[in-house]
């Protein structure tokens, strides 16, 4: 590590190497340590798909700000990292490289397909994580765990065995969201739901009992060909006559009942809904509430079925095979094969040729997309896994409320327990290659299905060998529900399990409450019998700096590798955590960025005052015997500064913290501290300078472990160059509150001093006095000792040529200024050169009010109003009205010359 402090400041010279530094060390490992509590994060993983966005750099930050805070306030904190396989990105990234060449994976097989998956895992998947060291992420990487390693793998066998045998996991048939491109059901997180432009199509069915017609409106009109009913509301008056009747279904002259039911809304359109039960998860509900017939019309790539998609069923049903609540299967006859836009084409062509479209209207709306692939979704009734809810979801609901598990902000207690009182049944099965195959074995004589850990293959009822495994895969987030134990060894009772578990905080955005968190808890308390996390600290998302969501589409997205290269790490992560409050969005903006690098250097600079003042001589790290007030004043409001730091991040106020500790840096001890003791450091003549030395550096020292959590690298770096005890500053301890350092007397002493130069160096400023002029002042107060002491400092920081103090004075012709605790008296002819300040502002005068009289002079011309552009014109305003307010001030400043 480095020894000196480079003359200036570029995080690009030694962020690698202190990265570097911390890994040989192995300062991030955390062990178990009875003596130690421990305190415990696993990180949100990421998909090995994936790449670092700034989204990721937030959630990381904040959890690394956490663990280095607990760490250095002498726990045992593990922070454990770790990425997940995502079933479908990753599949679909692997299938897309192999159609470059030319291959699918039916050639290769699934034992080829995933040799080349677990190859492309080992190339690409660990390309995150190597992105999140450039962030300083302080994970113990030794630890670092994969949705399917063998561990991980073994668990997700585990609980699926025990759900299956208590009940829990059912196959059936059910509403799923289906993928028509993936060829897979798709969970409810996986859904992105985008505006679209569409239609509603009025179409009149026949009532077969009355002759009328009734008129049904549709946003897809390809899915009437599977409609088993259509609904009308019970109470409705205007279709009180139709109970029990029959409409006759357009296209397929296929008569269907007429049923009651509260989905029908009186209320919207007609109250006439066409029901489908096959493909909307509404009407799905309303024929199991109806006892209607199912009908799927769509195959699962996306086409209208036919006459081959029949036979297939009906050899089913001889079998014998079909599943509770299979789907019949309708051969759509001319729209066969076709996809089903093409379907919708048609279908509207012929209800148009047949007089029963009567009229279509445009309709903007939310359409569900697959968020890999972008196609829209098809809800389907398809035979899926599902793990039972209700169960599950009870307890997980009682420990919230319970306080078991908080949230922070608590307001998204209300986001969870919405999912979770609303929950319906989880389909957990994928149709697709990549991910942990569901253990379940069939046998292809009695079709006896047999679920366990261990391979099957004898059938246990008949006997028979020819037994065949279940060709799907689990849902990702069945193995990440299991994420904070299965990555400490659960189901084995280990030494890691039993010391780190449960975990204390999980930190994460908002969008994934319902998926991932909900079903960490109830999976940890179905499991473990106890909650996974104490903590559920939520954040917003970054924003750009007009607060819009950044986007491909808006062109406004950042990238955290370009910002770390340019600006440092550091820079990045004071952006991100400054400003924040949990639950709230940030924005980001390159004048943002740029600030906190500026104070970055600030530090810097004041790091290399505090060298040029001990490199020449032996200084200790430790406070001297004799204080000076400004000493005490400064030690007393670190100790509070640190009082309140620790209390903030207990409560998960991290940008409160930071910006108290950024407040402390750069007003108190660089603007301040440094320049109150410069006389003494300056000065040869008794000893006071060794005490000040040793103050700077002191407060340096506990600075730097104060600002650590949020800027590791320039902390560390410093902190390397300066007396100290210890290997690095992340393994020193954590500043707290100390009794014997706070001076309340001094403390106060001092801030009456300095509120006195601030006001006095305000009105100075108000008044263009130059630093270099002097003036007496004269300060009446009852707070006499405390300015007489303070008189050398009211002196050198507020031009002050002498400073007398009294109980009052009596001064015409002073410029008066005011403090809470004082009234200070400046001669204004000391101040200034009247004759020559009123002639100064007499010419500034005259040139401003020739400006004004230019910009009112565009602003009454016709053509100018008329011909230029409105931006132009609005500038034109604002700087007529900037130069009114300037007038103004030098009027005042005129008269009170006057």
């Amino acid at each position: 590590m480095a020894k000196e402090l480079a003359k200036s400041y570029k995080p690009s010279d030694f962020e690698d190497k202190i990265y570097d530094f911390w890994i040989k060390g192995n300062y991030f490992h955390a062990e178990v340590d009875k003596d130690k509590k421990p305190y415990t994060i696993v990180m949100p993983p990421p998909n090995i798909t994936g790449q670092l966005h700034i989204g990721h750099a937030l959630d990381e930050t904040l959890q690394d700000i956490l663990i280095r805070w607990k760490r250095m306030s002498g726990y045992s904190a593990l922070w454990v990292p770790g990425t997940d396989h995502a079933s479908i990105a990753t599949e679909a990234k692997i299938v897309e490289a192999m159609r470059k060449e030319g291959v699918t994976k039916e050639d290769l097989g699934r034992e080829k397909f995933l040799e080349r998956a677990w190859e492309w895992k080992r190339e690409y998947g660990g390309r995150i994580t190597k992105q999140l060291r450039k962030l300083g992420v302080s994970c113990d990487w030794s630890r670092e765990r994969f949705t399917m390693d063998e561990g991980c793998s073994e668990a997700v066998n585990e609980v699926f065995v025990k759900l299956y045998n208590e009940g829990k996991i059912y196959r059936g048939n059910r509403m799923v969201n289906w993928c028509p491109h993936c060829n897979t059901s798709i969970s409810d997180a996986e859904v992105e739901y985008e505006e679209q432009h569409g239609h509603f199509w009025h179409i009149l069915y026949k009532v077969q009992e009355t002759g009328e017609f009734l008129e049904i409106a549709t946003t897809r009109p390809e899915t009437m060909l599977g409609d088993t009913a259509v609904a009308i509301n019970k109470d409705d008056e205007r279709y009180k006559h139709l109970h029990g009747c029959h409409v006759i279904l357009p296209l397929l002259d296929k008569v269907i009942p007429i049923v009651c039911d509260e989905h029908a809304d009186m209320e919207k359109g007609t109250g006439v809904v066409k029901i489908t039960p096959a493909h909307d998860p509404n009407d799905y509900e309303v024929g199991r509430r109806c006892s209607l017939p199912i009908v799927r019309v769509f195959t699962y790539d996306g086409h209208m079925t036919g006459a081959e998609d029949v036979e297939a069923y009906e050899e089913l049903k001889a079998k014998g095979n079909l599943a509770e609540n299979e789907p019949e299967v309708l051969d759509c006859g001319k729209y066969a094969g076709m996809t089903t836009a093409e379907a919708r084409k048609a279908i509207v062509d012929d209800l148009t040729a047949l007089g029963q479209l009567k009229e279509v209207k445009d309709h903007t709306h939310d359409v569900g997309t697959c968020y890999r692939c972008h196609t829209t979704i098809e809800p389907m009734v398809s035979k899926q896994w599902f793990v039972r809810m209700e169960p599950l979801a009870k307890p997980a609901i009682k420990a919230v409320r319970e306080k078991k598990t908080k949230f922070v902000p608590e307001r998204f207690e209300k986001v969870y327990f919405n999912w979770m009182e609303n929950i319906r049944d989880w389909c957990i099965s994928r149709q697709l290659w990549w991910g942990h195959r569901i253990p379940a074995y069939y046998c292809d004589e009695c079709g006896e299905v047999t679920v366990s850990k261990d391979e099957v293959t004898v059938c246990p009822k008949c006997g028979c060998t020819h037994m065949h495994r279940d060709e799907d895969t689990l849902d990702t987030w069945f193995s990440s529900a299991l994420w904070p134990f299965s990555t400490l060894g659960w189901p084995e009772k280990t030494e890691d399990f039993e010391y780190f578990y449960p975990t204390n905080t999980l930190v994460t955005g908002y969008d994934i409450i319902f998926f991932w968190v909900s079903r960490m808890i109830f999976s940890a308390l179905e499991y473990t019998d106890k909650v996974p996390f104490d903590t559920v600290f939520i954040h917003g998302i970054v924003r750009d700096e007009q607060g819009r969501k950044m986007s491909k589409s808006l062109g406004n997205g950042v990238d955290p590798l370009e910002v770390i290269e340019k600006y440092g790490a550091d820079a990045l992560r004071f952006l991100l955590v400054t400003g924040n409050s949990p639950g709230n969005d940030i924005r980001y903006s390159e004048k943002r960025i740029e600030a906190c690098s500026n104070f970055a250097n600030k530090l810097w600079n004041a790091a290399r005052f505090v060298h040029m003042n001990i490199d020449d001589h032996e200084v200790k790290n430790e406070l001297p015997k004799e204080l000076h007030t400004e000493d005490k004043w400064i030690l007393s409001t670190l100790n509070n500064v640190a009082k309140e730091v620790n209390e903030n991040l207990e409560k998960f106020e991290l940008g409160i913290a930071v910006q108290k500790v950024y407040e402390f840096i750069w007003d108190c001890y660089c603007d301040w501290y440094i320049e109150l003791v410069k006389a003494r450091l300056f000065n040869d003549a008794d000893d006071s300078y060794i005490a000040a030395e040793q103050v700077l550096l002191y407060v340096l020292d506990q600075i730097l472990r104060l600002l650590h959590p949020f800027m590791p690298y320039v902390t560390e770096e410093i902190w390397q160059t300066i007396p100290h005890e210890g290997e690095t500053v992340m393994l020193s301890e954590y500043p707290t509150y100390k009794p014997e350092l706070d001076f309340p007397e001094e403390e106060a002493e001092m801030r009456r001093v300095m509120e006195a130069i601030r006001a006095i160096r305000n009105r100075r400023s108000e008044m263009n006095v130059p630093p270099s002029r002097k003036a007496k002042v004269y300060i009446a107060t009852k707070f006499a000792d405390t300015f007489k002491n303070g008189s050398a400092f009211i002196e050198k920081l507020a031009s002050a040529s002498g400073v007398e103090v009294a109980d009052n004075f009596d001064i015409d012709g002073a410029v008066t200024v005011v403090t809470a605790d004082a009234k200070i008296y400046i001669p204004m002819d000391e101040l200034v050169d009247k004759k020559a300040e009123l002639e100064r502002l007499g010419k500034e005068l005259a040139q401003v009010e020739k400006r004004l009289a230019q910009s009112e002079g565009k602003l009454n011309n016709q053509g100018f109003v008329s011909k230029a552009p409105a931006a132009v014109i609005e500038k034109v305003k604002g700087q007529a009205a900037k130069e009114r307010e300037k007038i103004a001030l030098i009027k005042a400043a005129i008269d009170a010359l006057n």
